[in-house]
């Protein structure tokens, strides 16, 4: 599984024009992609590291502080545009493999105590963010 993190003082993702999650910060903007080989164990792993990661000012974490996370999926980040002008999609999973997954990371992380908002998996979405620092990562489990 692979995430791109950015941290944010505001994000949001509609679909129609319609607000499906929002966070106001500090927090977490999630793009979480999937992976042919992901099962729910990388799931809760990368869960985990993303509730943990000392990412946010002064070195916090979104346990440290409470902070909200807005996870949204996004299969483009296992798009592979090495050769070529159109960027081939192979490495990322089906939706029936992938949304489970997707779901998983969103329950783990409630489990763990986050408050989590998310979008709407194969949906086309519009996401708006604050991004602060700016600050961004990727993370593999």
């Amino acid at each position: 599984m692979r995430a791109v993190l950015q941290r944010v003082a505001h994000a949001s993702v509609s679909v129609d024009g319609e607000v499906a999650g929002e966070i106001s910060g500090p927090g977490l903007l999630a793009l979480v992609g999937v992976t042919h080989t992901d099962t729910a164990a990388e799931a809760a792993k990368l869960a985990a590291k993303m509730w943990g990661l000392r990412i946010l000012d002064g070195e916090a974490s979104c346990s440290d502080l409470g902070a909200p996370l807005l996870v949204v999926s996004q299969f483009t980040l296992y798009g592979d545009a090495r050769k070529g002008r159109r960027p081939t999609w192979q490495a990322a999973a089906p939706g029936a493999v992938a949304e489970p997954l997707v779901d998983a990371v969103v329950s783990e992380l409630r489990d763990l105590g986050a408050h989590v908002a998310t979008g709407v998996f194969g949906a086309q979405m519009s996401v708006s963010l604050t991004n602060e620092g700016p600050f961004t990562v990727i993370v593999e489990v």
